[in-house]
């Protein structure tokens, strides 16, 4: 069930997000495993032929030897599956702005509990709760606490402080700042922006000198995300307030 999450932060500025639902996460999962069984199966039959060929021109071995070399084989097997499986969830999402292949086919990513972007101490938190996650009932638990949380929270997003929400359907609203200056003109809507979003960044870009300097890059990084994916590839280069002041 998708549900909105409404979020302000410090300096008064209210974001919206739709909350992924538990479908749309678990299809996400689904086209990630795939890939995963894919990449391992790869590696797999790469590591069977290589074991083959050293075998064929190895000398032969004391059976000690042989049993150290299975131990080694076996551990670096078992480090290659847990880093495919568990460690590519990490990666992705520490470094593709809260995405993975799955996530970004169902135009969804994580993010923080305040809306900024996810770190790596927050993805590396959440993803070694899915061991445990995964072991224990094969995700059971993880839909249990998705729908008794009203945020959409598994046991993973509990513990890391983190949130899945959509990318295709987010919604930014109206910035809220309490002051007794007149009405925000509105704005009309240019190829890359709604009239919303274009007002949003002008405000943002017209205040954030009074920002702190951590809060303006995390705002920034937040409006630069929602819009990247839709202007060409010379803007995409851009930093973030860069990005911004060309929109």
């Amino acid at each position: 069930m998708d549900r909105n999450l409404d979020v302000r932060t410090p300096e008064s500025i209210a974001l919206t997000f739709q909350l992924a639902g538990l479908g749309s996460r678990f299809l996400a999962v689904a086209v990630d495993m795939l890939l995963q069984a894919v990449v391992a199966t790869a590696l797999l039959f790469g590591f069977v032929l290589a074991a083959a060929r050293i075998a064929l021109h190895a000398r032969p071995l004391t059976p000690a030897v042989e049993k150290m070399g299975e131990a080694v084989a076996i551990a670096l097997l078992i480090a290659v599956v847990f880093a495919i499986f568990f460690g590519y969830f990490i990666v992705f999402e520490a470094l593709w702005n809260g995405q993975t292949p799955g996530k970004k086919a169902l135009g969804i990513r994580v993010v923080r509990d305040g809306g900024y972007a996810i770190d790596f101490g927050a993805s590396l938190v959440r993803n070694l709760i899915r061991v445990g996650e995964l072991i224990v009932g094969s995700y059971a638990l993880s839909a249990v606490a998705m729908l008794l949380s009203p945020e959409n929270k598994r046991l993973g997003d509990i513990a890391a402080g983190t949130i899945v929400v959509r990318d295709a359907r987010l919604s930014l609203p109206n910035l809220a700042v309490q002051t007794d200056v007149s009405p925000e003109p509105v704005y009309g809507a240019t190829r890359y922006l709604s009239g919303d979003e274009r007002s949003i960044v002008k405000r943002f870009l017209e205040r954030r000198d009074g920002l702190a300097p951590e809060r303006r890059r995390e705002l920034a990084a937040q409006l630069a995300g929602r819009v990247r994916s839709r202007v060409p590839e010379e803007l995409q280069r851009l930093g973030d307030e860069p990005l911004l002041e060309r929109l």
